[in-house]
């Protein structure tokens, strides 16, 4: 399953401080918790002796050890430390684990404002790239966790997609009278493709637009379940500085039809507060969300004959054939 060999987004990282935190990640349950060190840890969700959930358990101190702490079994107190190796078990006070007491652990690693967690036991590759990350100018900020009843790849090609504009986000994003789309241009990259030319007439853009405009966009995948939206400077609302705004989409795809999504803002609004922010993206995804969860099939079918497709939907069919060169099962069909 190439997906296990992917890294994915978990949570926010803010969100996994001195508790156990239960996670879902392509149809298994985990449990992320943070040491004395402050590295994150990603587990399977059932403790080796008697399955119970370890994200009902708690971290405790142990000074004398790497990490300086041990995740115990809310069941019978089993501690295991960073490794995942039990270390404890308070029933035998004079019994040493062997190496075989040991939870099942994954890799790790934090970017984007996110933990990441890749299931095949390697820590390798990279994760999905964003740019607008390294732009100091630009200020970074995360919207969600949206939990939706779609699949994963139904996600990023909504996100791809510019012709429901004026229907599913009429008066923010488009409107039905002006609903044409411009060609634009699709290519492959080493990630997935890259749209150019991408330009839609909005009376809002963004939530510092103050008059519509024709903007222009670029649209790129950068994993099966991620993609990046850049904001052509020249079409910026007033007040970008002409700095390259970007939107990043992150997703967890949780089970096959089932995904929690993060988006990733990169802008050149310094003055707003976060809450203001964060309003506008839910506004605009929680109009997404309802028409996302209707479609039928769930997952995303590969077979270009399944579904129609115009010369619009250039970017969505390319997508479809990505996945399916790309051996992806999770969340198509």
């Amino acid at each position: 399953m190439i997906e296990k060999e992917l890294w994915h987004p978990v949570a926010l990282a803010t969100d996994v401080v001195d508790s156990p935190v239960p996670a879902r990640l392509l149809a298994e349950d985990l449990v992320l918790w943070r040491d004395a060190q402050g590295r994150v840890h990603a587990w399977q969700d059932q403790c080796p002796h008697r399955g119970a959930k370890l994200s009902l358990g708690r971290v405790v101190p142990c000074a004398a050890e790497a990490g300086g702490s041990r995740l115990e079994c809310p069941y019978h107190g089993w501690r295991f430390d960073a490794a995942g190796q039990c270390r404890e078990v308070p029933a035998l006070p004079g019994f040493t684990p062997p190496a075989t007491h040991k939870a099942r652990a994954f890799a790790t690693r934090q970017a984007h404002g996110l933990v990441w967690v890749r299931l095949d036991g390697q820590d390798a590759g990279e994760l999905p790239a964003f740019e607008a990350e390294a732009d100091e100018h630009l200020r970074k900020l995360n919207c969600g966790p949206y939990v939706v009843e779609a699949s994963a790849p139904r996600l990023v090609e909504n996100f791809l997609d510019m012709s429901h504009f004026g229907f599913v986000h009429e008066g923010w994003l488009g409107a039905r009278e002006m609903a044409a789309i411009d060609d634009y241009k699709v290519e492959a990259t080493p990630t997935g493709l890259l749209a150019t030319g991408c330009k839609a007439w909005q009376p809002q853009s963004s939530i510092n637009s103050t008059r519509p405009a024709h903007v222009e966009y670029s649209y790129e995948v950068t994993a099966p379940y991620s993609a990046v939206l850049v904001k052509i400077p020249e079409a910026q609302s007033v007040g970008a500085q002409g700095y390259r705004e970007s939107i990043a989409l992150f997703i967890c795809p949780t089970d096959a039809d089932r995904c929690t999504v993060w988006f990733r803002l990169a802008m050149a609004d310094w003055q707003r507060g976060e809450a203001e922010l964060r309003q506008f993206q839910d506004t605009i995804f929680l109009q997404d969300k309802p028409v996302l969860e209707s479609q039928r099939p769930k997952p995303l079918p590969l077979d270009l004959r399944a579904e129609l497709h115009t010369a619009a939907d250039k970017a969505s069919s390319f997508y479809r054939r990505y996945l399916k060169g790309l051996g992806i099962t999770f969340g198509v069909c």
